[in-house]
C-alpha cells in the first residue's frame, strides 16, 4: 500500500506534523499592538528605573540623620509627582512630597502623612514633629533604579507578552518589539447539506456548527486574522477556494468533504492546488479521515465534517501547529488520572472520549457519537485511550487533556 494511503499511529501523524512546522518570520510591532505574543528577542533596559530617588507614598521628605539630629523640621516646601524643580535640602528641614514624586537631594527618608503633627504653637513656626517608632534610614522611598538598571535584561525572548509584561516594557520606555506573529487562517466549510442559523431548516439539512466552534477556539488562541468561506460540494468550486485561500493565509483548514465518497473532494483539490500530501486517515476515533498537506510553508488540514471529530482533531494536531508557528508553549496540559469508570473498545483505534476531570478522576461522558456536540459542550477534557487497549478498568490510569481554553 502507498504509504500516502497507509493509516498511520496517531504518534506518527503528530511527528509528522511537528517535522513539517515551523516559527513564522519575526516581525517588528508597536508595543501596543504586541498583547498576547511571544518576544522574539531579549529586552534590556535602556535606562534606570526609576530615574530618581521616588517617593512611594503622600508625606514628609527629610535626612534621617538630620531628624535625628534636629528632632523637629521646618517645612521647606513642598515636590509634587512629576516637578522637575531640582531641589537641595538641608538636613534641619522638610519637604512636603507625594506619591510618585522625586526625593530631593539631601533627604533620603519620607515618613507617610499619618504619623506626622504641625507643630503650631508660638515660634515653632510650624514645625514638623515625627511620631513613628519603628521609622528606619530609607522608609518609603523607592532607590533609583530599583525596578531595573540601565543595562539590565528586562525580558527574556520567548516571554508572553501578557498584560503585566506590556506594562513593564511600557514603564522602562520601550515603543516597540521584535515578536513571532500569529498565524492567519482560512476556514473552508464544505457542503451541500448545511444551513446557517437563523434561516429556514429544509429537509435534508443541518445547521452548520463547525466554522462557530473553531472561530471561537481561535479566539480564545488570540487568533483574530480568520477567513471563514462556503464551497459547494463541487470539485471546481473547492479548487477555486483552496487555490484563494493558500494565497492568503498560513493555515488553511477544510471541514467535511476528506472522506472517500462521491462528493469528497478535498484529495483531490489539495492535489490539483500543489499540496504536497504527508497522511491521509489516522487511527484514531473519532476523526479517522484526518488530513495533512503542506506547500512550501503553507499547511493544510482537511478536518472531518462530523462536530465532535473536527473539535477533537483541532485540539488534538492543529493546536500544536499553531503553538509552534508563533512559538507559544503548550496550551492543553496532559496529565495522568485515574478513570471513574470502566470503559471497553475494540483495538486498532485510539480513542478520545469527551470526558470531565473533578481534579481527582476522569470520567467519560455519554454520548460519544462524532456528530454529537452536547456532550462536548460540557467536556472539560479527552481521555486518550490508546490503540491496543481494549478494555480499561475502573481506577485504571489513563492520560487526559485538559481544555482549560
Amino acid at each position: 500500500m502507498n504509504k500516502l494511503h497507509k493509516m498511520i499511529s496517531v504518534a506518527e501523524a503528530k511527528k509528522i506534523i511537528d517535522q513539517n512546522v515551523s516559527a513564522l518570520q519575526l516581525i517588528t510591532l508597536p508595543l501596543q499592538q504586541s498583547a498576547g505574543l511571544i518576544l522574539a528577542e531579549n529586552v534590556y533596559a535602556e535606562l534606570d528605573i526609576p530615574a530618581f530617588p521616588q517617593s512611594s507614598m503622600d508625606g514628609y521628605a527629610f535626612s534621617f540623620d538630620g531628624w535625628k539630629q534636629y528632632k523637629k523640621l521646618k517645612i521647606a516646601g513642598e515636590v509634587a509627582a512629576g516637578s522637575n524643580e531640582i531641589f537641595i535640602l538641608s538636613p534641619e528641614n522638610t519637604v512636603r512630597i507625594f506619591t510618585g514624586a522625586a526625593v530631593p537631594s539631601g533627604a533620603d527618608t519620607v515618613i507617610m502623612q499619618e504619623k506626622v503633627k504641625i507643630d503650631s504653637s508660638p515660634g515653632s513656626e510650624g514645625e514638623l514633629i515625627i511620631e513613628d517608632d519603628t521609622l528606619q534610614l530609607g522608609n518609603s522611598v523607592r532607590p533609583k533604579g530599583s525596578e531595573i538598571k540601565a543595562g539590565a535584561l528586562a525580558l527574556e525572548k520567548e516571554n508572553l507578552l501578557s498584560p503585566a509584561a506590556m506594562g513593564f516594557l511600557a514603564g522602562i520606555g520601550v515603543t516597540e518589539v521584535k515578536v513571532y506573529p500569529n498565524p492567519s487562517l482560512s476556514i473552508i466549510i464544505t457542503g451541500n447539506e448545511l444551513q446557517q442559523p437563523g434561516k429556514p431548516l429544509h429537509y435534508g439539512q443541518v445547521y452548520e456548527s463547525n466554522s462557530f466552534a473553531l472561530k471561537a477556539v481561535l479566539q480564545q488562541l488570540h487568533i483574530d486574522n480568520v477567513q471563514i468561506d462556503y464551497a459547494s460540494d463541487k470539485l471546481e468550486i473547492v479548487i477555486d477556494t483552496l487555490e484563494k485561500a493558500l494565497a492568503q493565509s498560513d493555515v488553511v483548514l477544510l471541514t467535511g468533504g476528506i472522506s472517500v465518497g462521491d462528493y469528497d473532494f478535498v484529495l483531490q483539490s489539495g492535489t490539483q492546488c500543489g499540496v504536497e500530501q504527508l497522511f491521509h486517515k489516522v487511527k484514531q476515533r473519532p476523526g479517522k479521515p484526518l488530513y495533512f498537506g503542506k506547500k512550501q510553508n503553507k499547511l493544510v488540514f482537511g478536518l472531518p465534517g462530523n462536530p465532535s471529530s473536527v473539535l477533537t482533531c483541532f485540539y488534538q494536531y492543529v493546536i500544536p501547529a499553531l503553538e509552534k508557528l508563533s512559538k507559544r508553549k503548550p496550551l492543553i496540559e496532559i496529565i495522568q488520572a485515574p478513570l471513574s469508570k470502566s470503559f471497553q473498545k475494540a483495538a486498532g483505534l485510539t480513542h478520545f472520549l469527551k470526558g470531565s476531570y473533578d481534579g481527582k478522576t476522569a470520567s467519560p461522558l455519554e454520548a460519544q457519537e462524532s456528530y454529537r456536540l452536547s456532550s462536548f459542550a460540557r467536556a472539560n477534557c479527552l481521555i486518550q485511550i490508546n490503540e491496543e487497549v481494549t478494555d480499561c478498568k475502573q481506577g485504571d490510569i489513563v492520560d487526559v487533556h485538559l481544555l482549560r481554553l
